[in-house]
């Protein structure tokens, strides 16, 4: 028995490629996670989980993060 169906694959890499740009991005900004989080008006654990590629966020949170960044969309969304 698979322990996961080939349907959550795609979304697992687009999830895991979404955190490695929000590490960039955030990088690049010169931000902390913290920071990142209290900027977005989100909890430090999340920033963590969404860079980890752990966390299936909305579009709402995404546009928060990449307004807090200072990004474009494409920045975090490009695989």
């Amino acid at each position: 028995m698979a322990s996961r169906s080939s349907h959550s694959r795609p979304k697992d890499a687009w999830l895991k490629a979404l955190g490695r740009n929000v590490r960039e991005q955030r990088k690049s900004a010169k931000l902390t996670q913290e920071k990142l989080a209290e900027l977005a008006d989100l909890a430090p654990r999340t920033i963590q989980k969404i860079e980890a590629g752990q966390l299936d966020i909305m579009a709402s949170t995404v546009r928060r993060i990449r307004a807090s960044i200072g990004c474009s969309y494409e920045d975090l969304m490009t695989p």
